[in-house]
């Protein structure tokens, strides 16, 4: 017997989804953390902050509530106004923002912070939580665009944090479902272990599904419908979104993923033909393994698939 919406949103709900309580503690933490920042930025250096934007699976609501499988993250985006677009820049930006934050907690380690390619990571050890600072030069003549670096090759993509929100947000509109799915691909994703597939190629291959097939059927057949779409089409089509204003650019990347804010950003870029293989491996067994358990109404093979936690309704 397949499990039904209700089954599945109880799920998501109980297990999945971020309590309510706990949302409003991070966003608590990162708005003290942005105030903080805000202010040592404007008193200690010349630095301009046009807008602040939290971004992320966090701020799309398709993040997953924190335990030893699954992280809990969120995006901040600065936008500095009056930059130069070069690599130079944002290495200045990135160092001035780790000196401020060494500054802001002068208690916590230095292991706590830590410069990535394209952000700086502050990681609090009470609540799990870690917060990546992401500057991004303000581009003055598109709302809500800029430049984001990647500081250890120097390369640049357009980016636009609000717009990346909008495109969720619209998606769940058409489907009042969609960010359940989204939560369902991560936990499956957690369970493989598929490191390398990141939350946001998951968004907007299931966004992709959606576009592509509709939003017929129940959420247990859109959840295997996405299953079967990587394991059939060996995440070698090009997948692109009627946001995304051309699909002309080339890609030789074995996984291509159009970022639907920026055309030229292919958002798999860094999936390897050895992990292609292996997230198309593991999503045709879990289909299999999904479609046997509805097949046979059997629940713990779907711990298979989501993890020891998965559960649809009270214990008795």
């Amino acid at each position: 017997m397949p499990l039904t919406d209700t089954e599945l949103r109880y799920y998501d709900a109980n297990v999945l989804r971020l309590p309510a309580e706990k949302r409003k503690e991070y966003h608590e933490q990162v708005d003290r953390l942005i105030a903080e920042l805000s202010r040592s930025v404007r008193d200690r250096t010349e630095i301009k902050i046009t807008r602040v934007v939290k971004a992320g699976s966090f701020a799309k609501h398709t993040i997953l509530r924190r335990t030893s499988m699954d992280p809990v993250d969120v995006d901040v985006v600065f936008y500095v106004g009056g930059r130069s677009i070069d690599s130079e820049t944002l290495q200045t930006l990135a160092d001035t923002i780790h000196s401020l934050l060494l500054a802001i907690y002068p208690t916590k380690k230095v292991e706590d912070f830590e410069i990535g390619r394209k952000a700086a990571t502050v990681m609090f050890a009470g609540t799990g939580l870690s917060v990546d600072i992401v500057p991004v030069i303000e581009d003055a003549s598109r709302p809500g665009y800029g430049w984001q670096f990647d500081l250890e090759d120097g390369t640049r993509m357009q980016t636009c944090a609000p717009c990346q929100i909008q495109f969720v947000r619209d998606r769940k509109t058409r489907d009042s479902d969609f960010r359940t799915l989204v939560r369902l691909a991560k936990r499956w994703r957690n369970q493989a272990e598929l490191t390398h597939l990141k939350s946001f190629p998951i968004e907007l291959l299931m966004a992709y599904s959606l576009d592509t097939e509709g939003a017929n059927g129940s959420i247990e057949q859109r959840f295997r419908r996405f299953l079967l779409y990587i394991a059939q089409s060996e995440l070698k089509q090009r997948v692109s979104f009627p946001e995304n204003q051309s699909s002309a650019g080339v890609f030789i990347d074995p996984v291509v993923v159009l970022d639907p804010v920026c055309d030229s950003n292919n958002v798999t870029s860094r999936i390897t033909e050895p992990e292609r293989l292996e997230i198309v491996t593991a999503a045709n067994e879990a289909w299999e393994t999904a479609t046997f358990a509805s097949t046979e109404g059997d629940l713990s093979l779907w711990k298979e698939v989501f993890g020891p936690r998965f559960k649809v309704r009270d214990d008795a």
